[in-house]
């Protein structure tokens, strides 16, 4: 089974920038697509960026042009940039792979991160 570690989150105050960074490692056969989710208390987990295998990305419209999600394929490992934080980018962000295992090749499951904290504020 996958497991993902997720590291970069913190305290920064508004207009300033994280990196989150999140590693994939464990039984891989492959993936297809990773991203980054968030979750703010008493809110539903709201996708905020993915990339898949042929580079294609999408993002939610509240982080257009201030977030940019890449990956790197060697390392199974995908990254988020976030600029001009606000406020309300205060969540509990969640690192997600769909991709397949070594023991169940034949279907492919998603997989999440413990998430780490983000916080903005002066």
């Amino acid at each position: 089974q996958m497991q993902l570690v997720e590291s970069g989150g913190g305290l920064v105050q508004p207009g300033g920038s994280l990196r989150l960074s999140c590693a994939a490692s464990g039984c891989i056969f492959s993936i297809t697509g990773m991203g980054w989710y968030r979750q703010a208390p008493g809110e539903e987990r709201e996708l905020v960026a993915r990339i898949f295998s042929d580079g294609t990305t999408n993002y939610v419209a509240s982080v257009r042009g201030r977030f940019a999600i890449s990956r790197d394929n060697a390392k199974n490992s995908v990254y988020l940039e976030m600029n001009s934080l606000k406020p309300e980018d205060t969540a509990v962000y969640y690192c997600n792979v769909r991709g397949r295992s070594t023991s169940n090749a034949r279907s492919a499951d998603d997989y999440w991160g413990q998430g780490t904290q983000v916080t903005v504020s002066s």
